[in-house]
């Protein structure tokens, strides 16, 4: 009996002390991935000051203007995003460009658009859904040396629902397959995907919000 008790115990160790490391795995791994983040944030912004600060050097008023606007709107779009009001989202879609990704990620969020007005497990859903079908649209087709894939997500309001909607720019592979994958992701889930143009690799999500 003493030996069967000094091996549970040796196990049940053994399980926590398993489980803290994966925790302190996975911790570091999201402090790495936040210090990316801002690392590449402020690297935009550097770029962004410098070149304002050559134009207002060579007087060229118009385009300092031209550029503190285009600094504005990126302002108010990372306003919008970071309100979106589910964090797994939120830390996901700022940091996508600090991946390397061989898919340019552009964002458009409606003003005061906000994703709390749904049920803690249909935010989650939302989440998990939007990150999928940006991997499905990532590894999907082929691109030519030196072309680049570009792929809108724009988040609205329309009526009750929630429209979460991917256009493609650019050859994104087979829309078939593409759209298999997609309805493969949500379903079982509360939202309905629906292709916006035939023959094209453009999806939009229709969420239900509760009333």
């Amino acid at each position: 009996m003493i030996w069967v008790a000094a091996v549970l115990a040796g196990g049940y160790m053994l399980i926590i002390r398993r489980h803290e490391q994966e925790q302190q795995a996975l911790l570091r791994s999201f402090e790495e991935a936040a210090i990316r983040t801002l690392n590449h944030h402020r690297h935009d912004w550097m770029n962004d000051l410098q070149i304002l600060y050559g134009y207002i050097q060579l007087g060229k008023i118009d385009k300092a203007v031209h550029c503190v606007e285009r600094i504005k709107e990126r302002m108010n779009q990372e306003s919008k995003i970071s309100k979106l009001g589910i964090p797994s989202l939120v830390f996901y879609l700022q940091s996508f460009r600090t991946s390397n990704s061989n898919l340019e990620l552009e964002i458009a969020v409606d003003h005061d658009m906000q994703l709390d007005k749904l049920s803690p497990q249909d935010g989650v859903d939302l989440a998990a859904v939007i990150m999928q079908t940006i991997r499905a649209y990532q590894y999907s087709g082929r691109v030519s040396w030196g072309d680049t894939r570009k792929l809108l997500l724009s988040l609205r309001q329309e009526g009750a629902d929630i429209i979460v909607s991917f256009e493609e720019d650019g050859s994104m592979g087979d829309p078939e397959m593409l759209k298999q994958q997609i309805y493969n992701v949500v379903q079982g889930k509360k939202m309905k995907a629906e292709q916006l143009h035939p023959s094209q690799a453009s999806f939009q999500l229709r969420v239900p919000c509760e009333s």
